[in-house]
This record gives C-alpha cells, sequence and structure tokens, in this order.
C-alpha cells in the first residue's frame, strides 16, 4: 500500500531511513491513466475483428490503419511538450490530449464502415496520446522527490497497466453480452474515457502551480541537445529503439512456434501486461536504489533473452511463459525508468519538451526497426531475421552502455 503526499516542485530527497510517500499528483495521474487505458484497450481490443471481419477492410487496409494507429504520436510528442513548457500548463496539455482520445471514440462510432472517416477517427486518438505523454511524464518528475522517481514512475505504470488488463476483459465482456454489438463498446469505451478526463481536472492539481518554473521563450530543442547527457540519452534511447523487434512480432513467432489457436492469441498481450504489472514497482525501486541506467540496459538484456528464446529448442510451455515474463521485465525495467533517468537531466522549465524529445527518437527509431525487422522475415524468413535483430541489440547494448550518462538521482535538478 503506497502512501500518498501532496508533491512539490523541486522536492529534496527523503531523509535516510525515512519511508517515502508516493506523491498524490502521481497517483491521481495513475488513476486518470488507469481509467484512460481502460477506454483505449477496449478499442484497441476489438478493433482488429470490428474492421476485417464486421466491416471486411483487407489486410492491405488494415496493415494501413493500424500503421496510422501505433505511428501517428512521434512527432506531435514534441508539440505536446513545448506546449506544456510554455507557459507551464501541463495540466491543460495533458487534458486536451485525453479528452481529445475520448471524443475519437464517438467518431468510430460515427463513421460507419467509412475508411477515412476510422483513419480520421484513429488518427485523433493517437495525437491525443502523444500531445498527453510528455506533459504527464514531466508532471511525475516536477512532482516528485529526485530520488524516488523510480518508485513515482513504477507506481504510476504499474496503474496504466492495469488499465490495459481491464480493458480488453470489459471489451470481449461486452460483445458477449450484446452479441458482438460493436456500437456498444465504442459507447462505453467513450464514457469512460470522458470520466479519465473529468478526474484529471478533479483530482490533478492545477492553477497558479503550474506556472512554476514556466518556459516562455523558443522550443530550444537544440538548446537541450548541445547538453551532453541530454544528447547521450536521446541517442543511446535512439539506437537501443532502433533493434527492438516490435511486441506484434514476437506474438507472431510465439504462434508460429507454438501452433497456438487464433482463439488465443489476443490473451498474449494480457500475459505479458500481467507480468509488467506485478514487476513495475519493484523495477523503480530498484532503479532508485541502484541508479537507473543499469536497469535500463538490463531491460533490453530481457528482450534479448526473449528473442533467443524463440530460436531455442525449447518446450511449447516454456517458451510462451518465459517469451511473456521477459517482455514483463522488459517495459518493467525500460519505460517508467528511462523518464525517471531522463527527468533529473533536464531545467524544469523545459522537462515536457526534453522528455517529448527522447520519446520522440525512440518512438521514430521503433518505427525503422519494425520497418526493418518486417521486410527481412519477408525477404530471408522469421529465423534468419531474428538472428539478425538480435545481433544488432546486442550491439546496440554495447554502444549504449558506453554512452549513457551517469545517473545523476541524487544531485540537484538542473534549473
Amino acid at each position: 500500500m503506497y502512501l500518498a503526499t501532496t508533491g512539490r516542485r523541486g522536492a529534496p530527497p527523503a531523509p535516510s531511513g525515512v519511508r517515502r510517500r508516493v506523491p498524490a499528483t502521481v497517483l491521481a495521474l495513475g488513476t486518470v491513466s488507469l481509467v484512460t487505458d481502460v477506454s483505449s484497450e477496449m478499442v484497441t481490443a476489438v478493433l482488429p475483428l470490428y474492421l476485417v471481419l464486421g466491416l471486411g477492410l483487407t489486410p492491405l487496409q488494415f496493415g494501413f490503419l493500424d500503421g496510422l494507429f501505433t505511428g501517428a504520436t512521434a512527432l506531435v510528442r514534441l508539440l505536446g511538450g513545448h506546449a506544456a513548457d510554455r507557459g507551464g500548463r501541463h495540466k491543460r496539455v495533458a487534458g486536451f490530449g485525453y479528452a481529445l482520445s475520448a471524443c475519437s471514440r464517438l467518431g468510430l462510432l460515427l463513421a460507419g464502415g467509412a475508411t477515412g472517416l476510422i483513419a480520421a477517427a484513429l488518427a485523433a486518438d493517437r495525437l491525443g496520446k502523444g500531445i498527453r505523454t510528455a506533459p504527464r511524464d514531466a508532471l511525475i518528475t516536477l512532482e516528485s522527490p529526485p530520488d524516488a522517481l523510480g518508485r513515482a514512475f513504477g507506481v504510476h505504470r504499474a496503474m496504466d497497466t492495469t488499465g490495459a488488463l481491464l480493458g480488453p476483459l470489459a471489451a470481449f465482456a461486452l460483445l458477449w453480452a450484446t452479441a458482438d454489438a460493436y456500437d456498444a463498446v465504442f459507447v462505453v469505451s467513450f464514457c469512460v474515457g470522458l470520466l479519465g478526463v473529468l478526474l484529471l481536472v478533479v483530482l490533478v492539481p492545477g492553477g497558479r502551480r503550474e506556472t512554476v518554473g514556466a518556459a516562455r521563450g523558443p522550443l530550444g530543442l537544440a538548446a537541450l541537445l548541445r547538453r551532453p547527457a541530454v544528447r547521450r540519452v536521446t541517442l543511446a534511447a535512439a539506437l537501443l529503439g532502433a533493434a527492438t523487434v516490435g511486441d506484434a512480432f514476437l506474438y507472431l513467432l510465439l504462434q508460429r512456434r507454438t501452433g497456438l489457436d487464433a482463439t488465443w492469441f489476443p490473451f498474449l498481450p494480457l500475459g505479458a501486461a500481467a507480468a509488467y504489472l506485478l514487476l513495475a514497482v519493484p523495477a523503480g525501486r530498484l532503479a532508485d536504489r541502484i541508479g537507473r541506467r543499469r536497469p535500463f540496459l538490463y531491460g533490453h538484456g530481457a528482450l534479448l533473452l526473449a528473442m533467443a528464446l524463440l530460436l531455442a529448442p525449447v518446450p511449447d510451455a516454456l517458451l510462451v511463459g518465459g517469451v511473456l515474463a521477459l517482455l514483463g521485465v522488459f517495459y518493467a525495467a525500460t519505460d517508467g525508468v528511462l523518464m525517471a533517468l531522463t527527468g533529473p537531466l533536464l531545467p524544469a522549465a523545459r522537462r515536457a519538451s526534453g522528455l517529448a524529445l527522447v520519446q520522440t527518437a525512440q518512438a521514430l527509431a521503433k518505427v525503422v526497426a519494425a520497418t526493418g525487422f518486417g521486410a527481412a522475415w519477408t525477404l530471408w524468413g522469421p529465423s534468419t531475421a531474428l538472428l539478425l535483430a538480435s545481433a544488432g541489440l546486442a550491439a546496440a547494448l554495447v554502444c549504449a552502455a558506453r554512452l549513457l550518462p551517469a545517473d545523476p538521482s541524487h544531485g540537484r535538478t538542473p534549473t
């Protein structure tokens, strides 16, 4: 059970021997993320069934929309981060992103079978996610003690992942109860998303406190990159992202190796999410204790082990359990930990912009990785593609270990 206390910006590290508390703002943001992820994952879980089986889209059309759904956030993160820093409007910008995603559910409901309108609704959802992510993570770093950022992000990501687990279960239960009425899923998803926006307004502090350290100058990304530590962590995140094999490919490889029935395929992401949920807080606490760069590297090492396991002659049960568990370790040790590592390297007035810069570099690199892995699979087959990807990730880990800066988690936050 995590006790909450009202966070404050630039809070000093807790004295030795005193139990740290998770700031109330972090718990509030975690609650908003939990509810919002229930809403978004309800749609994500049924979208392939709705588009391909319900509307009869071809695999090519679905592939285009899926790429739009997952790739539209990369560059808009920079705009969201800049807008949040300009005037210190982290809560308002994040709230706009949450509201845009919630309204996209109505877009799906009103689109009918029109592919263009569906694409617009999906783009709105992803744009909303891109806009809100950096301001939300900046709020976490600004409201938490620098030496407890790993725990703060671990708690937030655990709550977020709880929503990701509940969303698909709620969607499939609703489809079962309404005899496959997809419109009912979209309506309920919209209502739940709207609840998330209301919770943000009510629970997350805002107002005058948001203007503390507000940035009013130009975007300043070049100035951020002139900071050696920021430049190095951005390069390391991009390098590792470019060598990362996406979840969807790993699940497809699992299905091919084990002959898993298609009925059970949607439950593979739930297994990885369950492992992530269990490990997010312990990984964050470990990162606070030993420094964040090592867990971040260890997490990518877990992904490398998962890829190696897919190439090894092991029993199906061990293969499925091992890969899903290692994916959970990968996300627990990298997602929030990277933000906890990056936050103290950035000045408070540019916190959202700096986090967005790292997130964007990593996201664009993962798009390149997905394209390259898909091309290698097509040209040489899945085993060769996985071997090449494993070699690339191993090389990227060696380079990232040299690039990542020392962890300033117990030092002063830059001004």
